[in-house]
């Protein structure tokens, strides 16, 4: 078995089955050991002989129940600093995909998501995401995090004294106040990032699962790119590919299919995810996590905690 965490890693050779992990692009080091925890755990499943979207739906579970990443209980305030909104997807290369997006009240969006990939559709949105997961039997969501609360009122802190265009790419010349879209006054407030999963199993399948709180500061209604096939992941025959960082820009690219198409011409797969990589210049943010039968890859242009755990054949 090979056990892989660094922020640039990448193996080869022959995989029997495998799970990588990622705690979101910018997350800590000291959130390492929470990402090998959350690996040693769906590793387990597919010692078990489970399915790698079983495996990869367990990990990022773990990681919505956590706290201390922006998913499920630690999920990122939207500006009104009262309401949240969660994306999550699953995909396998058998075909299976399922994408929920602002979910508001569920515990875990990522089960919400495979739930859906089991319906005539492929995703829910908003209400009726919300009332799929209630008729669904799906917990209601736990109270945030602190973290939560003191990641919000330091963005706060960035748009009063006008440094958030420095901070984030996308608000550039942008005027925060003509934008609000909240039913909650402007003046009312004024008062990192997506975790994900690659799993291959025993039978050679390979699957992705995303789950996010968003990127703060964001409007109401805003989805990124978690939920949104071939962008923020992507599985095939040949590979399962997730991302994380600035959803619109990971978007305008179409980073995860980029990447898996790279793979499936017979780019080798660490250098397919440096090349995507290299797509965006070094202001915004982004990491990549993917999984084939022929090795695996762990790539960021910022820290990334992260891990790999890989039985060779």
């Amino acid at each position: 078995m090979t056990r892989g965490r660094d922020r640039r890693d990448c193996g080869r050779g022959t995989i029997s089955y495998a799970i990588l992990v990622h705690g979101g692009v910018g997350s800590s080091s000291r959130l390492t050991g929470a990402c090998e925890a959350v690996c040693t755990h769906a590793f387990a499943v597919l010692e078990k002989g489970g399915g790698a979207l079983d495996a990869a739906i367990e990990a990022v579970r773990l990681l919505e129940d956590d706290g201390r990443f922006n998913a499920g209980s630690g999920s990122t305030l939207r500006l009104d600093g009262r309401t949240v909104e969660m994306d999550a997807s699953v995909m396998d290369s058998a075909g299976r995909l399922g994408a929920v997006m602002a979910l508001r009240n569920a515990r875990n969006p990522v089960l919400v998501a495979r739930a859906v990939s089991e319906t005539p559709h492929v995703a829910l949105a908003g209400l009726g995401a919300d009332l799929f997961a209630r008729l669904m039997g799906f917990e209601p969501a736990r109270p945030l995090s602190e973290r939560v609360w003191k990641r919000h009122q330091a963005m706060l802190r960035f748009i009063k004294e006008g440094k958030l265009q420095k901070k984030d790419v996308r608000w550039k010349a942008t005027d925060v106040r003509r934008l609000w879209n909240f039913a909650v006054p402007y003046e009312e407030v004024f008062s990192a990032d997506t975790v994900g999963a690659v799993a291959i199993d025993a039978h050679g399948m390979v699957a992705v699962a995303n789950s996010t709180g968003g990127a703060s500061p964001m409007m109401l209604g805003r989805v990124g790119d978690t939920a949104i096939v071939g962008a923020g992941f992507y599985a095939g025959e040949k590979a399962a590919v997730a991302a994380t960082g600035i959803g619109e820009e990971i978007l305008r690219r179409m980073l995860a299919k980029t990447i898996y198409d790279l793979i499936q011409g017979g780019q080798e797969i660490s250098s397919a995810c440096e090349q995507g990589i290299a797509m965006f210049s070094h202001a915004v943010p982004v990491g990549i996590i993917a999984i084939s039968r022929a090795g695996y890859a762990i790539a960021a242009n910022r820290r990334m905690a992260a891990c790999a755990l890989v039985k060779e054949a």
